[in-house]
């Protein structure tokens, strides 16, 4: 028994101080690593979770103070009782989260849905930005999403909105995307509730975030390899500090299929930011 009592101790040691965050009412799960003096903070994507960064975590938070957290709807987050979920919502999220770790200027990496996530926290809260990095998602959304004949999204909902997610999530692989890594982001997306996945998708298709102001922080895209890359040269009419590369052979999970050259990628970047 005093073993046990050890033990359980230990690891409430290690796993640091439980997250109070919330924003309008909803509690706001989120994680802090390492200790250092500069905060990098990871954002999932659609129907992702903080999980999505596993890869990163231990491997920043050697230098960095690394925070994951889950968007309302996400993971283990609350979600709004009115079902209704919008890119001022998740950037309030992020800043509750920011708060409470008394953060000054933070590094926000943003994935998938996460780009425009951080975008519309840049937005809000510019005082707070030392720099955005974009992982296969949109920072410049004025020509998001490109125009599709007049179609909208699938069905969210619904065992045939079901369907269309899980149809949506394969194109997002490769053959090259390990079987087993497939599965797992397959039950995480397929595991987040149909309510959040519609409100999620809505919050994207937002028309309202297609500005062209400027973001003058540094900025950073590290794009799958089946991406496009957007031309660099308009992207800088509204990031001027903005760089973007792209990882041969990944899907859209870019970083959690070759997480070694993601974080090569990430910590140059990381080395020339002024926190």
């Amino acid at each position: 028994m005093r073993r046990l009592l050890w033990t359980s101790l230990i690891c409430l040691m290690l796993a640091g101080p439980l997250s109070a965050a919330s924003v309008d009412g909803l509690a706001i799960h989120s994680s802090t690593t390492g200790t250092g003096k500069a905060t990098v903070v990871f954002i999932h994507g659609w129907t992702c979770d903080s999980s999505s960064w596993a890869a990163q975590v231990p491997a920043f938070a050697k230098k960095y103070r690394v925070i994951t957290l889950d968007l309302p709807g996400h993971g283990r987050s609350a979600s709004p009782k009115d079902g209704k979920f919008t890119m001022d919502l998740f950037a309030r999220a992020v800043e509750a989260v920011r708060e409470e770790a008394k953060a000054d200027k933070v590094v926000l990496v943003g994935h998938s849905m996460g780009a425009p996530v951080i975008r519309q926290y840049a937005r809000l809260y510019p005082q707070h930005v030392a720099a955005l990095v974009a992982v296969d998602g949109p920072l410049d959304l004025r020509g998001f999403p490109p125009p599709l004949a007049g179609q909208g999204p699938p069905p969210m909902t619904g065992p045939e909105g079901l369907k269309a997610r899980e149809t949506m999530i394969r194109g997002m692989f490769t053959p090259q995307t390990p079987p087993a890594l497939q599965q797992q982001i397959l039950k995480m997306m397929l595991g987040t509730p149909e309510a959040t996945a519609a409100g999620a998708m809505a919050s994207i298709l937002d028309p309202g975030l297609r500005k062209a102001d400027v973001v003058p922080a540094p900025a950073l895209a590290i794009y799958a390899g089946t991406a496009q890359v957007p031309d660099a040269g308009k992207t800088k009419e509204v990031l001027p500090d903005y760089e973007g590369t792209q990882i041969a052979g990944t899907g859209h999970f870019v970083m959690m299929e070759n997480p070694e050259e993601f974080n090569r990628l990430l910590t140059a970047f990381l080395d020339r930011i002024k926190f």
